[in-house]
C-alpha cells in the first residue's frame, strides 16, 4: 500500500512539473540547433554530410574563418557538436570564430546528427548500433578529418576533443598512424583513455556494467538516450524544473562529472538539458566499462572465442599509444570525476610527444567545465589559445625559411 502511494505521488508530481514547464517555457538556446545558435551569435554556419567508409552519414558544421587555419572540435559521449556552442558568446566555437579561426564541429555516429546510414535504418536494423568508441575513431574521425582537409586544401589541421572526443583521437592515431601527420596539434580536454581511478557513483555504475548490459540485451535495447524519445523528453522536462531540476543536478549530473555549482548556474543548466543527452548506444557504454574493469585501454572484449577469431588472442589487444606521434596538449581538472588526474598521468607517461600539460587552477574544475563553465574565458581559453598561437608562430617561421 505504501509503495503504491509513493508511485502515485511521483506520477502526480511529474504531471504537475510537466504542466509547469509547458507554461513556463524553456530558454531559447535550449531549442536551437548548432546552425541556429551560430546565426544568433553572429556567424554564418555551413552544414555538410560526411560519409564514412562503412556507410554512416554524419553532420559536420562549419563556421568559415579566413585568416587562420582549420580547427576541428569533437564532442564527448551522449553529446553532439552543440556542446561547443550552447554557451553562446562564451562558447569555444564562437570564441574561436570571433578570432577568425576556421571552425569545424564534428559529430560521431549514434547521436541526433549521426542517425543516418547509406542502407541501414537505425529504427529497425540492429546492426546499425553495432559500434563503440573504436568505430567512432577509426571511421568517423578519419572521414571527418579527410573531408576538412579536402575542402580546405590544407595538409593538416588542429583538433580539440573533449572526453570521448579525446578517446576517439587516441584510437585513430594508434590504429591509423598516417593520421598523426594530418593533426598538427591535438588539444585534449579532460582526456579519457584510462579509467583506473574512478570513484563512486561512476565506478559503481561501470562495475555493474556487465549486469546492466545483460538486462539491456534481454530488453533488446541498443540505442540509449534517443533524442526525442518520450522517456528522454520527459526526463529533460523534469530535470529543467525547480526542485526536481536541482535534484537532477545534485544526484545525477554532479556526481558523474564532479560537483562545481558555481560554474553551471541553474539558468544555463536548463539549456544543457535541452541538448543533452542526445543519444548513444549500449556497446559504447560496455566498452568504457571494460576499460575501467580491466584497467586497460584496449579493443572491445567479445569473449574468448570471438576474441580469438577477431584478434588472434584470448584477450583484446591494448591500443598502442606509442604510435601516437602527433603533438598532444593535455588539459586536466583537479575535480574531474571521469578524467582523473591519476588516470591522465598514466596516459601522459605512455604518450611520446606531449606538447604541454595543463592542470586547471580552480580546485573544483570538473569534467563538464571544459565545455560549459561560465568562466572558461578566464581559466581555459588562455591555455587553448596559447597552444594554438604557438603552432601558428611555428608555421610562420617554417614558411619564412
Amino acid at each position: 500500500m505504501k509503495q503504491s502511494y509513493c508511485k502515485t505521488t511521483i506520477v502526480i508530481l511529474a504531471i504537475l512539473t510537466t504542466t509547469q514547464a509547458l507554461f513556463k517555457g524553456t530558454p531559447e538556446d535550449a531549442k536551437l540547433n548548432f546552425t541556429e545558435l551560430g546565426h544568433k551569435y553572429g556567424h554564418r554556419v555551413e552544414e555538410y554530410d560526411v560519409e564514412t567508409e562503412d556507410g554512416y552519414i554524419l553532420k559536420l558544421f562549419h563556421i568559415p574563418g579566413k585568416k587562420k587555419g582549420p580547427v576541428l572540435l569533437v564532442h564527448g559521449i551522449t553529446n553532439t557538436a552543440d556542446a561547443f556552442i550552447i554557451r553562446g558568446k562564451k562558447s569555444l566555437a564562437i570564441t574561436l570564430a570571433d578570432d577568425d579561426y576556421d571552425v569545424w564541429a564534428g559529430n560521431t555516429r549514434g547521436n541526433r546528427y549521426g542517425r543516418r546510414h547509406t542502407h541501414l535504418n537505425p529504427d529497425i536494423d540492429k546492426s546499425f548500433w553495432d559500434f563503440s568508441f573504436h568505430e567512432a575513431g577509426y571511421y568517423d574521425l578519419a572521414a571527418t578529418i579527410d573531408f576538412i582537409l579536402n575542402a580546405t586544401g590544407e595538409k593538416n589541421l588542429r583538433s580539440i576533443g573533449h572526453s570521448q572526443g579525446t578517446t576517439v583521437h587516441f584510437v585513430l592515431m594508434s590504429t591509423k598512424p598516417e593520421y598523426n601527420e594530418k593533426i598538427e596539434i591535438f588539444i585534449a580536454l579532460a582526456p579519457v583513455a584510462f579509467l583506473n581511478h574512478l570513484k563512486p557513483p561512476l565506478s559503481t555504475v561501470l562495475e555493474l556494467g556487465p549486469i546492466i548490459n545483460l538486462d539491456f540485451e534481454d530488453l533488446g535495447l541498443e540505442e540509449l538516450f534517443r533524442d526525442h524519445d518520450s522517456a528522454t523528453e520527459l526526463m529533460k522536462i523534469l530535470c529543467s524544473q525547480g526542485i526536481i531540476g536541482l535534484l537532477c543536478y545534485l544526484d545525477v549530473f554532479s556526481p558523474l562529472s564532479g560537483l562545481d555549482p558555481k560554474r553551471v548556474e541553474p539558468e544555463f543548466y536548463e539549456v544543457i538539458v535541452g541538448h543533452t543527452p542526445a543519444g548513444t548506444n549500449r556497446k559504447t557504454l560496455v566498452h568504457f566499462s571494460q576499460v575501467s574493469l580491466n584497467k586497460r585501454f584496449a579493443y572491445y572484449d567479445y569473449g574468448l572465442s570471438k576474441n580469438l577469431q577477431r584478434y588472434g588472442s584470448s584477450v583484446p589487444p591494448s591500443y598502442d599509444l606509442g604510435k601516437v606521434m602527433a603533438r598532444v596538449a593535455l588539459m586536466v581538472g583537479k575535480n574531474d570525476s571521469v578524467a582523473t588526474v591519476e588516470d591522465v598521468d598514466i596516459l601522459r607517461k605512455k604518450l611520446s610527444n606531449v606538447a604541454g600539460y595543463y592542470l586547471l587552477e580552480p580546485e573544483l574544475w570538473n569534467h563538464v567545465d571544459f565545455v560549459w563553465a561560465n568562466d572558461m574565458d578566464v581559466y581555459l581559453y588562455p591555455k587553448i589559445f596559447s597552444v594554438l598561437q604557438k603552432f601558428e608562430e611555428h608555421n610562420a617561421c617554417s614558411n619564412d625559411i
